[in-house]
């Protein structure tokens, strides 16, 4: 079981900022900008390159839309998938991160 589950059945502690009957959102607990929020499938899909449901990525667009919108970042916003522990990925449960709230940069180091 991920983390992710453990603070979706509410065995972590968290605030969840979204939630339908797909995904929800929370906070990234290591910010990476002014708004930084994950989105995150209720099912647990260990990562991007093993989803095989489109109706998720639907739900999880969806809620980076409202997010956007409601956090007021809809006219600038970057939108990162890490897939892989090559790429970043530190926990295996697919999840969004949605960054926004400055000018980011183009860099990737």
């Amino acid at each position: 079981m991920s983390i992710f589950t453990k603070i979706l059945q509410r065995e972590i502690p968290s605030e969840i900022l979204f939630e339908n009957d797909s995904v929800f959102a929370i906070k990234d607990i290591a910010p990476q900008a002014p708004i930084h929020l994950l989105i995150i499938p209720k099912k647990e899909i260990e990562n991007l390159q093993s989803a095989n449901d489109p109706k998720i990525f639907e739900e999880m667009l969806k809620a980076v839309q409202h997010l956007a919108k409601e956090f007021g970042i809809e006219n600038g916003y970057r939108l990162v998938v890490n897939n892989g522990k090559g790429a970043g990925q530190t926990v295996d449960h697919l999840h969004f991160h949605l960054l926004g709230g400055k000018t980011l940069s183009h860099s990737f180091k």
